[in-house]
């Protein structure tokens, strides 16, 4: 006596589902919010999440150029206020300082 497989039409109807597939999201053309999820070394063009920023100080309002994952305490030349402190990651700035991030 010889059995039939009872596996086949499932084979050909998998086979039929993955040609007609289409790709849930555009690989080559991500969007810039899932870039900048993305891990810095994983992007289509890598490149680092750290850069430099220019932070007035909100009392005498001279510019220091800062870090952005600074890890020690960045004070004012004038003023000697603080203007930014360490974190794990980014430097947090101190409330009513602005800043600008730097072209490269």
């Amino acid at each position: 006596m010889v059995r039939q497989r009872a596996f086949a039409p499932c084979i050909k109807m998998a086979a039929h589902i993955e040609q007609n597939m289409e790709l849930a999201k555009d690989l080559l053309h991500p969007t810039p919010e899932e870039e900048r999820r993305t891990h810095k070394k994983k992007r289509l063009v890598q490149c680092p999440n750290s850069y430099f920023m220019d932070v007035k100080c909100p009392g005498c309002y001279k510019i220091t150029t800062v870090f952005s994952h600074a890890q020690t305490v960045v004070l004012c030349v004038g003023c000697s206020t603080v203007l930014c402190q360490p974190t794990g990651g980014k430097a947090r700035l101190t409330e009513g300082c602005s800043f600008r991030r730097k072209q490269h």
